[in-house]
């Protein structure tokens, strides 16, 4: 559970056997090339470029190519090395919020799509069914980030920076939370998964109307999102408050 933070060497010749979650932790604007490509850069981040791109139907060379134009054009924010609450409340601040208000605003979207266009596309049924139960998960697995382990994260820190000892938690230790939260990052990405396939990565039919136009731009941005809050989380929050955890012991 664990996942080591390292620094790698991210030239062409150097990227086939890294892994994908690696090369976004070192370059984060990269996250956009994975993303645009279809590769799994979050719940399944431990793949190389290598077998990420298989798994994709992608040429290794055109996402390296693709790599290297990003990288010379783009600076983003790394978050591997900010304070673990700041790291949370940007979290929360960001993506949790775009969650919500996403949330609210699709639910509504699917079901006016529904209404002018569900009897000739009966798979507007099946995206509605699967949003649904997402938002629901997602709703409460964000609760529990905001009250219960992002919160703690933060005393452990504090408790680091005093040389204190954190509060004694409710769930144990750390990793029972962190696991928890995991296992919910990969429900959400298969529920993600479902949505794409039943709107045919999002191909809007011949009478697709402007609601319809803009519910198949709004799913991919929103699976975009979660993707990427999912990797905040998975590949650089999660491993250091366990190791946090750690030290403190």
């Amino acid at each position: 559970m664990n996942v080591p933070i390292r620094t790698v060497d991210t030239s062409r010749s150097d990227r086939a056997g890294t892994a994908v979650r690696d090369l976004v932790l070192e370059k984060p604007a990269s996250a956009r090339v994975f993303e645009s490509f279809g590769i799994d850069y979050c719940c399944g981040g431990a793949q190389t470029l290598v077998e990420a791109c298989k798994a994709a139907s992608r040429a290794v060379e055109e996402v390296n190519a693709a790599l290297e134009k990003c990288e010379s054009t783009t600076r983003e924010r790394a978050w591997r090395n900010a304070p673990l609450a700041e790291l949370a409340q940007y979290i929360v601040d960001t993506h949790h919020a775009f969650t919500q208000a996403e949330i609210s605003r699709l639910t509504s979207l699917i079901s006016k799509v529904i209404a002018a266009h569900g009897g000739n596309h009966p798979e507007l049924f099946r995206v509605q069914t699967t949003f649904a139960g997402l938002s629901e998960e997602l709703r409460e697995h964000m609760r529990k980030e905001e009250e219960l382990l992002f919160p703690y994260i933060a005393q452990m820190e504090e408790a680091a920076r005093t040389r204190r000892r954190p509060p004694e938690p409710m769930f144990g230790t750390v990793q029972n939370p962190v696991a928890v939260m995991i296992m919910e990052h990969e429900g959400a990405a298969l529920a993600l998964e479902r949505i794409r396939e039943a709107t045919t990565d999002y191909l809007l039919p011949s009478d697709g109307c402007a609601s319809y136009k803009a519910l198949y731009q709004s799913l991919p941005a929103f699976a975009a999102d979660l993707h990427q809050h999912i990797h905040l989380e998975n590949n650089i929050l999660f491993p250091r408050a366990i190791e946090l955890e750690s030290d403190l012991s």
